[in-house]
């Protein structure tokens, strides 16, 4: 069986780690496009052994399989501009963390082209090593030629059979509750640092959810807000849509939003490498330096 060349419409962090661990898996050969140029992108393709492209054309004539791995703000205007270079024998995937409305209209914006289209929903974050091993869900009538193709790297995909948008509703139905947490856990920490509390608070939540290593899940969740908190706030703009399409008020998804957006207001993860912080206090170190400055 060939192994079919595959394309990246984005080359961010999840689209790289994704693309990186096919490669060491064996995948042939590995093409992305990106909007964005410069050193950041040429570097992510260095790592992940993807050879970037001019435009989407050129992805879509080199590439049988586009994974479309943007922002949920650009999914469909991605979905737009590779549309009319697609063929009945690419498969489309959409990546991206939307509303199951916003993934149909996608599906329509790619179908109509002839290609076949699969709904994915990555349901982790994306380790930097063997990244393509991330859960996925994937639904559409692309869906079983995809895990086909894809099978012998060592995928984790599991297919669904069913109408356009149940992955994206579990999905945007988990993030209510990591990335809230994500939210909840920032919110917590500033507030007890006032007070100098946090050891009290995480010895207490310790008691309650005995297992939990309540300080260290801080650290990493802080530094998730930090690092993507501009991304993971228009992700929750998307789970408010899907909340409001299912006659469901978006209060804990509408607050989460604005956290997250937060973090991406202050410019924090300026205050950091690529890695973001180690710790929630090197954050509230930052917060100090942004006051004392303003």
């Amino acid at each position: 069986m060939s192994i079919p060349a595959i394309g990246f419409v984005g080359l961010g962090e999840a689209g790289s780690r994704i693309a990186g661990g096919l490669r060491e898996a064996g995948a042939g050969d590995l093409f992305a496009y990106d909007i964005a140029t410069g050193d950041r992108i040429c570097r992510c393709a260095a790592e992940a052994g993807v050879v970037v492209v001019g435009s989407n054309a050129e992805l879509a004539e080199r590439c049988a399989i586009v994974l479309s791995v943007v922002t949920a703000t650009s999914a469909v205007e991605a979905a737009r501009q590779n549309a009319p270079h697609l063929r009945g024998d690419h498969i489309y995937v959409d990546c991206n963390s939307v509303s199951p409305e916003t993934k149909r209209q996608i599906a329509g914006v790619i179908e109509s082209s002839g290609a076949r289209f699969v709904e994915a929903a990555i349901m982790a974050p994306v380790p930097k090593r063997q990244g393509h091993r991330v859960p996925m869900l994937i639904n559409g009538d692309g869906a079983p030629a995809l895990a086909a193709a894809l099978a012998p790297f060592g995928v984790e995909m599991e297919t669904l059979a069913a109408p356009y948008g149940m992955a994206a509703a579990v999905k945007m139905c988990r993030s209510i509750v990591v990335k809230g947490l994500e939210a909840v856990l920032t919110e917590c920490v500033l507030g007890a640092s006032h007070f100098g509390a946090e050891e009290r608070v995480f010895a207490s939540l310790q008691k309650s959810f005995p297992g939990i290593d309540w300080q260290q899940l801080a650290d990493y969740m802080v530094n998730r807000v930090v690092v993507h908190g501009k991304r993971r706030a228009a992700e929750m703009e998307e789970v408010a849509d899907t909340l409001r399409s299912a006659g469901v008020e978006p209060i804990m998804a509408e607050a989460t939003a604005r956290r997250q957006g937060w973090a991406a207001e202050l410019g924090l993860a300026a205050a950091f490498g690529t890695e973001g912080p180690a710790s929630y206090r090197e954050v509230l170190a930052a917060l100090a330096k942004i006051r004392t400055s303003a």
